[in-house]
This record gives C-alpha cells, sequence and structure tokens, in this order.
C-alpha cells in the first residue's frame, strides 16, 4: 500500500541549544528511515505552512498569534522549549504537513506519514511546553474533521503523556484519545481517571505504564483496552502520534521497547484500520536516540504499508505493575464502553 509522506527542509532549521535532545539530526534520522522503504510505495509530498484558521481549530487565537510572530531570535519558551532562526517556520510546516495528511485521510487515502519537527503533543490550547510549539495531531485531526470525518482517533506512544493533545480534545466527543506513557514522567499528567468531561467523557484513555515496561506489556494493554475502545468508537481516521522515546535506548525514559514491538503495534492498529475501513496517518513526535528513531520509525512504516518484516516471537507475559495499570484503566473508563464493561 501507498504510503503519502509529508515533508519540507525547513523542518532542519530549527535549531537547538548546545547539547539539547531534540536537534535537526532527528529530521535525518527519520527521512533514512523513509527513504528504506521501497520508492515505488512512498508518495513524497511538500508539507504546506498551515494556515491561521488551522491552527486555530487546535488552539487559542493568542497562541497562534504569538507562533505567527515568533522572530529569529533565541528564545525560552518555557525552560526547555526553545525558538530561534527557523522555528517559526519548521513549526508552520510541520504543523501544515499534518493538517495536509489529515485532509487526505479523510478523503480516501489509506496510509500517510507527516515529518512533524519541531514535535506536537505537549503543546496546550494557549501554550508551547515540553519541546512543542504547535500540536501536530491535533490540528490533523481537526483538518480530518473540516473535510469530512465524522470521528478520529488519536493513539499516542510516545514515552511521555500527550496532554496538550488531551487538553485540546478534553470535551469532544468526536475524538477519541488514547495514550500510553511511562508514569511517572514529565509532564504529571495522564492518570488512568483522566477520561474527558462533559460529552467527551470517557473519550480520554491513559495508560499509565511502569518504568521497564516492554513489549509484553504493551500488547496486553492494546488487547484488554486500545484495541476494544477504538473497534467501539468506530473512527473514520485513525492518528499515531509516534514518539519512539519508549525505546530502550532512549536517553530520556525507562521503557524497554524495541524496534519488534513498534512493528507489532502498528500491525494490530493497521488490521483495525483495514476492518474499519479507516486511514490510518502517523505524526513524529519524539525520540532521541538517532537510531533507535530510525529503526523503530522504519518498523512502524514498513508495517503501515505492508512490508512484512520478521517480528520475532515475544514469550514473556507483561509485568503485575503493567496488570494493575491496565485494570486501573479499565476500571475508570468501563461504565463509558461496553466491550471494556463485559471484560
Amino acid at each position: 500500500m501507498d504510503l503519502l509522506v509529508f515533508d519540507h527542509p525547513s523542518l532542519e532549521a530549527h535549531r537547538s541549544p548546545a547539547k539539547h535532545p531534540e536537534r535537526p539530526e532527528r529530521v535525518l534520522a527519520a527521512r533514512s528511515a523513509v527513504a528504506q522503504l521501497p520508492r515505488r510505495k512512498v508518495d513524497r509530498r511538500e508539507a504546506p505552512a498551515v494556515t491561521a484558521d488551522e491552527a486555530r481549530r487546535a488552539h487559542e487565537a493568542a497562541h497562534v498569534a504569538r507562533i505567527l510572530g515568533l522572530s529569529e531570535e533565541i528564545q525560552d519558551l518555557d525552560g526547555d522549549t526553545y525558538a530561534g532562526p527557523g522555528s517559526r517556520e519548521a513549526a508552520l510546516r510541520a504543523a501544515g504537513g499534518a493538517a495536509a495528511l489529515g485532509r487526505a485521510l479523510a478523503r480516501g487515502a489509506r496510509r500517510g506519514f507527516a515529518l512533524a519537527r519541531p514535535p506536537g503533543h505537549h503543546a496546550e490550547s494557549d501554550r508551547a511546553m515540553g519541546f512543542c510549539l504547535l500540536n501536530n495531531v491535533a490540528i490533523a485531526a481537526r483538518a480530518a474533521i473540516d473535510a469530512g470525518a465524522r470521528r478520529v482517533a488519536i493513539v499516542d506512544w510516545d514515552a511521555h503523556h500527550g496532554n496538550g493533545t488531551q487538553e485540546i480534545f478534553y470535551d469532544d466527543p468526536a475524538v477519541l484519545f488514547v495514550s500510553l506513557h511511562q508514569w511517572p514522567l514529565y509532564p504529571g499528567t495522564g492518570a488512568p481517571a483522566e477520561i474527558g468531561v462533559g460529552r467527551g467523557q470517557g473519550r480520554t484513555v491513559n495508560l499509565a505504564m511502569p518504568p521497564g515496561a516492554g513489549r509484553p506489556d504493551y500488547e496486553l494493554a492494546f488487547h484488554d483496552v486500545v484495541l476494544p475502545v477504538l473497534e467501539e468508537h468506530g473512527p473514520d481516521v485513525i492518528l499515531l502520534s509516534a514518539g519512539y522515546d519508549g525505546h530502550l535506548r532512549d536517553p530520556l525514559a525507562e521503557l524497554r521497547l524495541e524496534e519488534p514491538a513498534y512493528h507489532a503495534l502498528t500491525h494490530e492498529i493497521v488490521a483495525l484500520a483495514e476492518r474499519r475501513d479507516a486511514g490510518l496517518g502517523i505524526v513524529l513526535e519524539g525520540g532521541y536516540d538517532l537510531e533507535a528513531l530510525e529503526q523503530s520509525l522504519f518498523a512502524t512504516l514498513a508495517s503501515a504499508c505492508g512490508q512484512s518484516v520478521r517480528v520475532p516471537r515475544d514469550a514473556r507475559g507483561a509485568s503485575e505493575p503493567a496488570r494493575r495499570s491496565i485494570d486501573l484503566t479499565r476500571g475508570a473508563l468501563a461504565p463509558h464502553w461496553s466491550a471494556l464493561a463485559h471484560r
């Protein structure tokens, strides 16, 4: 199956302070992953700049104005989030590529990837944080809905909780947000009891994975919670907030995922998307070990476009801490999902 890929040269121009983990080399690693796919399967597109109207579908007008008004001077936005020469253009192209991906999926594209840098899932409706300036996946989801999708699901497996995505959709019944993240870890949100409010109650799903969690733990979380809820939500478009700082070699977290885990988990989402006749889009988030980022992203993209990659069986069972955490999530959500109430 062909893979739409949205990219732009400006994504490298967002320059990091010395030794900052969110550095331009991450773009090169991601492009190297794409280059390993058969050329006939890749449909490359230039990411457009996001419009102010598109960005305001996920962000408050004042925050959009701040990003549009960024100068070339280096500035700290929240302590670990920076902007400087090239940051404005990179942020607009990252979000614009994600928006274009969302529209394409709503209009019939089957698979796509938005190479987004800076990442986005920590950016809240009114502020930048956690290396993120605009919330790329949230903008993609709203673009998909504007283009005709009735329901969208976002699955975020970055090691850090997608607090911004959660905040933006916390009361929105049309967008299901599922996050699997290390707990405890920055930014401190994402407890199992955080399930949404108002009409969006039950549409936020937080799986707080213990340090050391690996593939068996994530596969259990998928089997017991993620896949049943996705099926019941019935999305037209599925977006994967694909961060790779859950890899065992990543310096910013303590999870133990490896390339076969990302391939296997993607395969489960692909199978569900095919059953639902839904489009599947992948939006890059974190991942700070360059080799792990490249190899894990390749495993994800290969699985998404149907390329066979041998995935060795993992005979280990899920850990007791992971089982307890998954049970907490299932218990919090069972009143809102019949698929969980009967398990």
